[in-house]
């Protein structure tokens, strides 16, 4: 009985009790980061109020005043949310370095996977979205940073989720990720589509459901490796 099922047991039980901590922690800070980063930047924005549904996510790392992709920017603090941009990718990258279960070929696909995701919220931070790229002609490094976070983010709450049992995640929560990750996706493309279109109504409404449900994934990893134990009870449930 004991053979058959220690393949299916969590990786959780390798697992200190700091490192377990430590890896839920760092995903849980990472959505947290962000949500707070995004708040309090946009709660400042009062010269027409910043709009979750209308304006760009990018937009708060935009101090300005500037106009650009046929939006008016201006974010008084600006700082606090290109710092959340960083904090967050350095945060994501440590979190899943910290994950037991990833040692095989496939794992250590998804942990360079978390460095493409991680180093995007840094390119983020200093890259800011104020359209000067298209203007000067040059590289849109703050763009590439956003489809390696968004897309590169949605398919990595993908693979962690189908890992769960090995990373210590319990079932539900590995399912839910699995769903975020395809719904973000699917909402990526609609993402580029509106954005293309210049179709600026909804736009941050359509971009929000595709960054979303990479930050919630995030979360549901965090909490479930925090509430597992050193002898891997959640995945154990799981299985």
């Amino acid at each position: 009985m004991s053979l058959t099922t220690k393949p299916e047991t969590s990786a959780s039980e390798k697992y200190s009790p700091g490192q377990r901590r430590s890896a839920g922690t760092a995903l849980i800070a990472s959505t947290v980061i962000f949500f707070l980063a995004e708040f309090i930047s946009a709660a400042a924005w009062t010269d027409h109020p910043y709009s979750y549904t209308y304006h760009y996510i990018s937009d708060l790392g935009v101090h300005g005043p500037v106009v650009a992709l046929d939006q008016y920017m201006y974010s008084p603090l600006a700082w606090i949310m290109n710092t959340g941009f960083l904090l967050f990718g350095v945060a994501v990258f440590a979190g899943v370095a910290l994950l037991r279960g990833l040692s095989d070929r496939r794992g250590w696909g998804v942990r360079i996977l978390a460095a493409v995701v991680g180093a995007g919220g840094i390119v983020l931070a200093f890259f800011h979205g104020d359209g000067k790229a298209d203007q000067n002609g040059t590289f849109d490094y703050h763009g590439l940073g956003a489809m390696a976070a968004i897309v590169g983010g949605n398919v990595l709450i993908i693979l962690l989720g189908r890992r769960h049992r090995r990373i210590g995640v319990a079932r539900k929560p590995g399912l839910a990720m699995i769903g975020l990750g395809v719904f973000g996706l699917v909402s990526t493309v609609a993402f580029l589509v509106v954005a293309g279109s210049g179709a600026n109504v909804l736009v941050g409404l359509v971009e929000r459901c595709a960054v979303y449900p990479v930050l919630i994934g995030l979360s549901c990893a965090g909490v479930s490796i925090w509430k597992d134990r050193p002898g891997g009870t959640g995945a154990a449930r799981a299985g």
